[in-house]
């Protein structure tokens, strides 16, 4: 008689935990899907072809609308502008902070310290439009609270917002004052949890305050000086609504004046809603994306050689 040998590997069966735990993500997971993923596979897709918001069909063109780009003067000078904004945000605000982060981090003890640390981070969380309108009446070349700073210990009182010159870095002011506050925030975080024994062992060995920021604390908050280098390229390359409000976005004439703070945040704004060129635009966000993806990896490859890891 011929045997039947049961099989005693168990079925297998999923866990109820993971059928909960994958419908408790579902509601943010179609969030990111329907308004993140979904319009940047789009943005690609429209950026091949000749598409109308009022068009029934669209054209494919291929690299028509890149080719197009590359002959503009005005998208080299916005990437250039953008470039120039980035390279002088990035670096100003990640020594700020670590600065006013190293000097919070001495008055700690203080009773005062958290009234001084919340109005170091208060302006985060301003709105920028509601803001950057006060600043624009700061910057005023005539009636302006700076200008009247400036000339009270006789000093040149710029045009600001109204010159060519000054324009930029009048947007980057307000920008610092905005964004600091976070990072700070970051860094006070990470020098709160630097290992006493260490500090205090260079301390006894005769270590001088440079040689100790120098040696132990840089090294020890560079995981945290990378994540703020990287969060404010990609803040500095996407920046719109300071600029946009700043340079009388509302009333026209944004990016100006004479095209000197037109970013390409700016021109694909301008290029999409008020030219209505959407594939044009589409092409622009798509050549802004390349560029903060390569910036990034570019500071991923340095700190994988400079970052201390603990």
């Amino acid at each position: 008689m011929a045997t039947v040998i049961e099989s005693t590997k168990p079925a297998f069966r999923i866990p109820w935990e993971t059928f909960l735990g994958f419908g408790l993500l579902l509601p943010s997971m179609l969030v990111f899907l329907v308004f993140y993923y979904a319009p940047a596979v789009f943005l690609a897709y429209i950026s091949f072809f000749h598409w109308n918001i009022f068009a029934s069909q669209s054209i494919f063109v291929g690299l028509s609308n890149f080719q197009i780009l590359f002959k503009q003067p005005l998208f080299w000078q916005s990437l250039l502008n953008s470039l120039y904004y980035a390279a002088v945000m990035v670096p100003a605000s990640t020594m700020i902070s670590l600065g006013i982060a190293l000097l919070l981090r001495e008055g700690i003890r203080f009773k005062r310290g958290a009234i001084v640390r919340s109005m170091v981070f208060l302006p985060h969380v301003t709105p920028i439009v509601a803001t950057s309108i006060i600043w624009i009446w700061l910057f005023d070349p005539q009636f302006g609270l700076l200008n009247a700073i400036l000339g009270f210990f006789h000093l040149p009182q710029p045009g600001w917002l109204a010159s060519t010159h000054w324009a930029m870095p009048a947007v980057m002011i307000y920008s610092l004052w905005h964004s600091i506050g976070l990072y700070t925030v970051l860094f006070l975080g990470a020098l709160t949890t630097l290992p006493r024994s260490v500090l205090e062992a260079a301390q006894v060995d005769g270590a001088k305050k440079w040689y100790l920021f120098k040696r132990i604390i840089l090294p020890l908050v560079s995981p945290v000086t990378f994540f703020v280098i990287v969060l404010a390229t990609i803040d500095s390359l996407q920046s719109f609504s300071q600029i946009y409000t700043l340079t009388g976005g509302p009333h026209g004439g944004a990016g100006g004046p004479a095209f000197s703070t037109t970013t390409d945040s700016i021109l694909i704004y301008e290029t999409a809603f008020i030219y209505q060129h959407f594939s044009l635009a589409s092409a622009m966000s798509l050549m802004l994306f390349l560029l903060i993806l390569l910036l990034t990896l570019a500071q991923k490859w340095i700190a994988d050689r400079f970052v201390f890891y603990r």
